[in-house]
């Protein structure tokens, strides 16, 4: 009985040892409350599979009460935002390009005298299909608009009874997997919508996750690196030999991170090497602007992790600072979650996160050919990031070991 109490006694001191050092450590005890409340507003909150308000270019070359009508039913879906009007298709082509819209609407000349005629026009709707999951919902709710339009809102501008004009909606089997919208012959009056999903036509899911993994493993992996850099440095005790160097603090963070940078650029080459002829994933782009897109997220990894590494005192504090750097990472960046169903706080979250342009960069490069101008719309904003970023690693790198 005495030996048990005696055992209990010791647990109960190293029980209050380990309670007042985790008092002591604010950063684990900030990161045990903030992971889970961080989680449970993501996926409770933040994360939407079937986003809405997607934005929408119009091409029209009818303006009739019939092409206002079918815009504003797309409108009243909540799926589309009708945000530009477009006098070319090569505008609209380039708009898409960069990622400024998801959708370009057609509506061509003559529509409303095609359908008073009794003739069938068409209606060319293409869709952004790098990213398949932000415009699913969206491409679906087309199988139920035209049958909607047809029988309410088409009424009264004909004035003819809702069972003489009817459409609905079927599946072409087109290489560019078209969707049509045909009346039956013995209906007067017919309209067509074509559906054209581009740049991944087939809809085709690893042309889609596998150039977001590429950010995805850079970010993991550079991150937690260099994280543990400095503070591996004064856990060893090998930081006043550092120190001791006559180099400024910038001159010390560049040199720890060169090595990492062509070790990220290894990982690419890696990747690609596996990946293109496994998956049989598009190159549309030219190969240096990829490994130009690489470097920058690379050095804005880098500078995440030393910042992280001057800031941290001890090797597991930076680890916890990476996970939770991580987190926003994978869910916030469009490669899990399509960014354009998060609320409007959490949008502006994710374009201050490099990850997010390099995903559309990837995407573009692979699947698009992006080049030139397009490439430095996503391109600047990760130049910034780790501009910012690795000024305020330097002005927080102490030069001493207190």
């Amino acid at each position: 009985m005495n030996r048990f109490r005696q055992s209990l006694s010791r647990i109960l001191a190293i029980f209050m040892k380990e309670t007042i050092q985790l008092r002591r450590d604010r950063v684990t005890f900030i990161m045990i409350i903030s992971i889970p409340v961080f989680q449970l507003v993501l996926f409770g909150y933040v994360i939407n599979n079937d986003p809405r308000h997607l934005p929408t270019a119009v091409l029209v070359g009818d303006e009739s009460r019939f092409t206002r009508t079918i815009l504003s039913s797309l409108r009243n879906s909540e799926y589309f935002d009708l945000t530009e009007r477009f006098t070319s298709h090569e505008s609209a082509e380039t708009a898409m390009m960069r990622g400024d819209i998801l959708f370009i609407i057609t509506i061509p000349p003559n529509f409303s005298r095609d359908i008073l005629r009794g003739e069938t026009p068409s209606i060319l709707v293409e869709a952004d299909a790098t990213d398949s999951v932000t415009v699913g919902g969206a491409i679906a709710a087309l199988n139920q608009l035209p049958q909607q339009l047809a029988l309410k809102d088409f009424e009264g501008i004909l004035g003819q009874n809702n069972s003489g004009i009817s459409s609905r909606l079927s599946s072409s089997a087109a290489p560019l997997t078209e969707s049509s919208v045909h009346s039956s012959s013995s209906q007067p009056i017919s309209f067509e919508v074509r559906v054209h999903r581009k740049y991944n036509p087939e809809v085709i899911t690893q042309y889609n996750i596998v150039p977001g993994l590429i950010g995805v493993i850079l970010t993991l992996t550079l991150v937690m690196l260099t994280a543990l850099a400095i503070t591996r440095e004064r856990e060893r005790g090998t930081m006043e030999n550092l120190l001791s160097m006559p180099a400024t603090p910038l001159e010390t963070l560049y040199g720890k991170i060169t090595p990492y940078i062509l070790i990220g650029l290894l990982q690419v080459t890696f990747i690609l090497v596996i990946a293109i002829p496994l998956f049989k994933i598009p190159f549309e782009g030219k190969l240096w602007e990829l490994y130009l897109s690489a470097f920058l997220l690379i050095l804005a990894n880098l500078t995440v992790g030393v910042l992280i590494s001057s800031v941290a005192r001890s090797q597991l504090q930076a680890m916890q600072m990476t996970i939770f750097w991580f987190l926003p990472n994978i869910l916030l960046t469009g490669f899990m979650f399509p960014i354009a169903g998060m609320p409007i706080w959490a949008q502006w979250i994710s374009r201050i996160i490099p990850l997010t342009y390099f995903h559309h960069l990837m995407r573009g490069i692979l699947l698009k050919g992006m080049t030139g101008a397009e490439l430095w719309h996503d391109l600047w904003p990760i130049l910034l990031f780790t501009t910012l970023t690795m000024f305020v690693a330097v002005r927080t790198y102490r030069r001493t070991l207190d």
